[in-house]
């Protein structure tokens, strides 16, 4: 399946009604997925054998048995798994966010096609970050692919930090509370995402959602693009520029015409 195959035009009363574009983060607008589980099964492992769990993974095992859960919702099904429900998971937590953070800041580098589609799109709708990450591992990595100046601190939501109680993707509430801090019905926030999870959280708050194969793995994109559209996908794009290339010309007609972002 190609990108230019798995992309169908977004519905017109869709578009008309857009004034955000809200971003997942992870796996979406940079390539962190694999280098975040390189650091998150080392800290998995050191907690599943303090659990007495002879279960453990490698990075890549982990990745496609948790994509699109944070580390919270992962150790409590861990812990379940081993037969410790009540295992104390909060300093296991607070390590797996430091050592990935860490990593995150070293390894990730710009990508300046998707950071030009986000800037020219951000003109016409406003940006903000929808994420089950941690506030402080989103800082890193914005910081590391030079995004954070497009979509800065004050506009990321993380379902880790923003939430009352922290509440991970697929439950809409990271969604709902994005749209609710931004001032706007979430059928007028377009939600990206790269995660059957994600995607399941946007389309149950309400918010229109498109699916994003940029930094999926190739082998993976057409059961990937499949399971985006069963989630609720309106469509499946190959990358930002895609999107960009899709919304801008309705967009900029919009704004010729006296629509408001």
């Amino acid at each position: 399946m190609t990108a230019a195959s798995a992309t169908s035009p977004l519905p017109a009363d869709v578009v008309a009604g857009l004034r955000a574009l809200l971003c997942d983060a992870d796996g979406n607008l940079f390539p962190s997925e694999e280098p975040a589980f390189v650091a998150s099964a080392e800290v998995t492992n050191r907690f599943l054998a303090e659990l007495g769990s002879p279960t453990r993974y490698a990075a890549e095992e982990l990745r496609l048995a948790t994509t699109g859960m944070n580390f919270r919702t992962t150790s409590r099904r861990l812990a379940a798994e081993a037969g410790r429900p009540d295992a104390d998971i909060e300093p296991w937590v607070a390590e797996e966010k430091r050592a990935v953070t860490a990593y995150l800041g070293e390894v990730l580098r710009p990508h300046a096609e998707t950071t030009a589609a986000v800037t020219e799109l951000a003109g016409y709708l406003r940006p903000a970050v929808v994420s089950s990450s941690a506030l402080a591992r989103l800082d890193a990595c914005f910081r590391a692919t030079g995004l954070d100046g497009v979509l800065p601190a004050e506009v990321r939501f993380s379902a880790e930090d923003s939430l009352p109680v922290p509440t991970s993707k697929p439950d809409p509430a990271v969604y709902l509370h994005a749209c609710a801090q931004l001032g706007i019905d979430p059928a007028a926030g377009l939600a990206v995402e790269d995660s059957v999870a994600g995607t399941l959280s946007a389309v149950r708050a309400g918010c229109p959602t498109v699916g994003n194969l940029l930094f999926v793995q190739p082998a993976e994109r057409a059961e990937r693009a499949a399971a985006l559209r069963e989630a609720g996908a309106l469509t499946v794009v190959g990358s930002w520029r895609e999107l960009a290339d899709l919304l801008l010309p309705v967009l900029v007609r919009r704004a010729s015409t006296g629509g408001t972002r």
